[in-house]
Formats: C-alpha cells, structure tokens, sequence
C-alpha cells in the first residue's frame, strides 16, 4: 500500500510538472496568459498610433506635420517632429515588450497551430518595431535638419521625410498581413478544436 501512494503522489507531481509521466505538460493555458499580457501592450500601441494619424473629428500628429511643413513653419515642425518621436518611442517600447512576451510564450510547450499562431505574432510585432524605426528616423531628421530658409536643406529633409514615411507604411502593412494570418491560424485551431 505505501508503494501504491508512493508512486500515485509521484505521479500526481509529474503530471503538475513541466515533464508529465507521459511526456511534457501542455502549457498552451500559460502561453496564452502571455499573449493576452502582450495584447494589452498592443493595446497601448494602438492608442499611439490613433494618437498619430488622428481621425475625422482631430487631425492627428502626421497631419499636423504635414501641414506645419506646408507653411515652412520650422517651430512648429520641430515642436511636432519631436512628438512624434516621443510617440514612436513609446511605441516601441511597447512592442519589445510584447515581443518579449511572445518569446516566452513560445519557448513553452504548446501545440503545433499555437506555435504558428506565436511564430506570426512575432513576425508581426517585428515589422511594427522595423516600421517605427523608420517614422522615427523621418521625424527626428525633421527635428534636426529642417530649415525653410535653405531651399537644398528643406527638399532633402522632405524627400528622406517621404521616402520613410512610405517605408514606415510598408512596413505596417506587412505587419498588419502576418497579424491577419496569425489571427486566421488561431481561428483555424479554435474550429478544430471546437469539432473534437
């Protein structure tokens, strides 16, 4: 009989263990803790990036530069350049810190479609963070560089605004094509999941 609790405790440990008696311990339920932890960053993300291109009822950051350029108005272009890099910064932030969290839900044991799901996720957030490295590099070079009264100065800096700017949108349609496909993946496995 003590041999019998012996080995039924055993298991019992084993089977709330990372390494299960019949083999490693599903942790999808702990990866997808993470994920929702990452959510709430993108989340944050989102209101940053609404913060930036505005809406109908207030123009946002990118248009309020973009009408300060049109009026060669250096103060105000600095001054908004500059916030926009608080914004992109922030931004950033936030997705390396998703990032992360991905990262570690994907080290844990999860199944083969949540996996993918993670693997598409990550993609995502990357092309996020490559996307907001470029806006961050146009508006700081505005900061910087933007000069009305030099006429050189003034196309460079918007040429290399330009040229960032379509890679930033590039770049976020790429990640909003791998969040799309991650978030089929995930529909796909509930579906499958659901029939069995």
């Amino acid at each position: 009989m003590r041999t019998l609790t012996f080995t039924f405790a055993v298991f019992i440990l084993l089977a709330g263990s990372s390494c299960g008696l019949f083999g490693p311990r599903d942790e999808t339920k702990e990866a997808k803790a993470l994920v929702q932890s990452a959510n709430e960053d993108l989340k944050a993300i989102k209101k940053l990036y609404e913060e930036n291109e505005g809406n109908e009822d207030k123009p946002g950051k990118r248009a309020q530069l973009k009408q300060a350029l049109e009026a060669n108005d250096a103060a105000a272009v600095r001054k908004i350049a500059d916030e926009v890099n608080y914004l992109i910064v922030d931004g950033m932030n936030y997705a390396k810190t998703a990032i992360e969290k991905i990262q570690q839900a994907q080290e844990l044991n999860v199944h083969e479609s949540y996996k993918e799901y993670l693997n598409l996720k990550e993609l995502a957030l990357k092309k996020q963070v490559d996307a907001f490295e470029q806006y961050r590099q146009a508006s700081r070079s505005l900061r910087d560089n933007y000069d009305p009264q030099n006429d050189a100065i003034r196309a460079k800096v918007k040429i290399e605004f330009d040229d960032r700017t379509d890679k930033y949108r590039r770049l976020m349609e790429d990640a909003r094509d791998f969040s799309s496909q991650a978030n089929e993946v995930a529909k796909e496995a509930t579906t499958k999941e659901a029939r069995k």
